[in-house]
């Protein structure tokens, strides 16, 4: 069992951190014999908090706080930066942007009158790290977990993105070509995915203009069938879905505890303390979707989220 160490030196943030691949992410991180004090951030403490102690029990590590942030909110997201900004933890080192959801039952809204999907898996993350960068030490890594589902050339049994504009995702007309509202909400969230790469890649390009060590990275974990992530969904509409994917496609899913790993390790390998503005499928990097190196629209995504989030 690993021993934690005497002190820590270094602070990840992991956003939905209290279960699936942030869960695991985290757990591997205590593994690493390197001495962070980990941070384990989402909307709902009691479950944070439980996850705290289910890791520090399984890891022997003492080093894990739980902090409460939801994405939903951006009263929530500038609350957590100021309490962050107010306890005594070391120097911040990294942050994982994990946290996600897929609203597949209809249109909801974050606190501010965003479109849900939209407002948790990009806004909420976009203001977060924003607010975050002037804490952040030399030579920090940011990790945004993506999705294959980004790319319309994947075979990933999800319906193709449809980037507009920025504005049009956060306030959406209901002309979405008369799909079905589950379509409607994957087409979402393989929208929502394909932003979180216009902005990695474009969050890394302006620090590279401005020097910065930092880099910037973005993860898929692929089809991972035991995680939470479907949970809008029906039975009826987990069983359409798994439908919609070929017997090929379900055999490549994935393990989550072994994708988590293989996050944790963009925040912990040493060979890749200058690799930045790339895209990794698990341990593998790899090409992007076209659509994602579109520097007018990652532009246009940073400027209109500038905006949105004051």
């Amino acid at each position: 069992m690993m021993q934690t160490p005497i002190k820590a030196s270094k602070t990840v943030i992991i956003t939905g951190g209290n279960s699936g691949l942030g869960y695991y992410c985290a757990q591997a991180i205590t593994q690493s014999k390197q001495d962070w004090h980990i941070i384990i951030a989402s909307r709902n403490l009691p479950k944070v908090e439980e996850a705290v102690q289910q890791l520090t029990a399984e890891t022997n590590y003492s080093f894990i706080e739980g902090m409460t942030l939801d994405l939903a909110s951006l009263a929530s997201v500038r609350q957590f930066v100021q309490d962050f900004q107010t306890r005594e933890h070391p120097p911040l080192h990294a942050i994982v942007c994990n946290a996600g959801v897929q609203i597949v039952s209809g249109t909801r809204y974050t606190e501010n009158g965003f479109e849900m999907t939209f407002g948790v898996n990009h806004l909420g993350h976009f203001l977060l790290v924003n607010l975050l960068l002037p804490q952040l030490s030399d030579r920090s890594r940011i990790v945004f977990v993506s999705s294959d589902t980004h790319n319309p050339e994947a075979n990933t049994g999800m319906p193709h993105p449809n980037y507009q504009d920025a504005n049009a995702l956060a306030f959406p007309t209901g002309d979405d070509n008369q799909m079905d509202i589950g379509t409607v909400g994957r087409v979402r969230y393989t929208t929502s995915k394909l932003c979180n790469l216009l902005y990695t890649y474009e969050l890394s390009r302006r620090l590279q203009k401005q020097q910065s060590k930092m880099t910037v990275n973005a993860f898929n974990p692929g089809l991972m069938l035991d995680t939470k992530l479907s949970r809008d969904y029906s039975e009826s509409e987990r069983s359409a879905l798994r439908a919609t994917l070929s017997a090929s496609t379900l055999g490549q899913s994935r393990d989550s505890q072994v994708m988590g790993s293989a996050l944790a390790r963009l925040i912990l390998d040493p060979a890749l303390d200058q690799v930045t503005g790339r895209y990794f499928d698990g341990l593998k990097e790899i090409r992007s979707s076209d659509e994602s190196y579109d520097e007018h629209k990652a532009v246009e995504l940073w400027e209109t989220s500038v905006r949105l989030t004051h």
